[in-house]
């Protein structure tokens, strides 16, 4: 068996953050979701042993370990080592291998790099193990409770989607489940007026995400009032990408952003606001913080005349502007 190799792209969430959390979308009569995947990658190798030998690699921790069988490598007390080991105890290879990773995106960027790059693992011992899954809702459902087990937290699905599939993604979550819609992004505004500028500061989702379930499971009124809102929003943002009203997205992304602080204050922060100071006062319409917030990467909702202004004045900042671009189903 040859090398296999696997790029999976990491995601901007448009509308529906959080609502994605089981149970959260049965608490408010079920929900959408929509996020589109970007050329922002999370890369695998897998190069395939003759013998029961086991080398695991990651550039972003700068960690490198070679173990002389599968025992061994489980065995590694290390707590770097728990996202390649979890898989490792999910698929339970019989032959040896050496596995590298990486990922493009920022650590704690908002992005579903994570995610994404559990997808591309999935991937390849898939074909490794030859084990292929039924379907992307399978492979979803195993990558997120696989993520679950590693983060110790309340973990949703949305993030997998876009890196299974590329595109952007319509997520509908109900009592059956969830249904998938993948649409092609190009000659669409959002093409042209995407642009994804880093904060510089790390976020943290599962912080954001048990809170906001403490408090749905007790009821409190103001939580479930906010995860109703982004409810509407996420179902008007549905709509407006199927009819092609792009427009429409610069006010949806407003009021998404009021919804989600009453749900979680700690969604913005100094740098964000200053962020998106900058943006608007240089020609953007709108902004879309990505994923929990709290810090991260920001969606800069931007007329292609403006963005020249808008980069340079928050660059001159300190925030770096990423130059990401949606892409097409895979």
């Amino acid at each position: 068996m040859q090398k296999i190799i696997v790029k999976s792209p990491t995601r901007v969430d448009l509308a529906g953050g959080t609502l994605d959390l089981w149970p959260l979308y049965l608490f408010i009569n079920g929900a959408s979701t929509v996020n589109v995947a970007i050329d922002v990658y999370t890369n695998v190798e897998l190069t395939p042993h003759d013998d029961s030998t086991i080398v695991l690699e990651s550039a972003d921790l700068k960690v490198r370990k070679a173990y002389s069988n599968l025992v061994e490598a489980l065995a590694d007390t290390d707590p770097q080592m728990i996202l390649l080991q979890t898989q490792l105890r999910y698929w339970m290879p019989t032959k040896g291998f050496s596995l590298k990773t990486s990922s493009e995106s920022p650590v704690g960027g908002g992005l579903g790099g994570s995610s994404s790059l559990t997808i591309g693992l999935m991937k390849a011992f898939a074909q490794f193990c030859n084990k292929p899954f039924r379907d992307v809702h399978h492979m979803v459902h195993s990558a997120h409770n696989i993520e679950a087990e590693i983060l110790n937290t309340p973990t949703g699905t949305q993030d997998y989607y876009p890196a299974a599939s590329g595109g952007l993604n319509i997520l509908r979550y109900g009592y059956d489940g969830i249904q998938q819609e993948v649409m092609d992004v190009s000659k669409t505004p959002l093409a042209e007026k995407f642009m994804l500028i880093y904060t510089g500061k790390a976020h943290h989702s599962g912080l954001n995400n048990f809170e906001v379930m403490k408090d749905s499971v007790a009821k409190d009124p103001g939580t479930i009032q906010a995860l109703r809102d982004l409810k509407v929003i996420a179902i008007e943002t549905e709509y407006a990408v199927r009819s092609g009203n792009w427009n429409e997205l610069g006010n949806l992304f407003k009021r998404e952003f009021e919804a989600r602080v009453r749900l979680a204050p700690e969604f913005s922060s100094p740098e964000i606001r200053r962020l998106s100071e900058l943006s608007l006062q240089n020609g953007a319409e709108a902004v879309k913080i990505c994923g929990a917030g709290g810090g991260g990467c920001v969606l800069v909702w931007c007329p292609p005349e403006n963005k020249k202004g808008v980069a340079d004045a928050c660059q001159k900042a300190g925030f770096q502007v990423m130059g990401a671009k949606p892409v097409n189903p895979l």
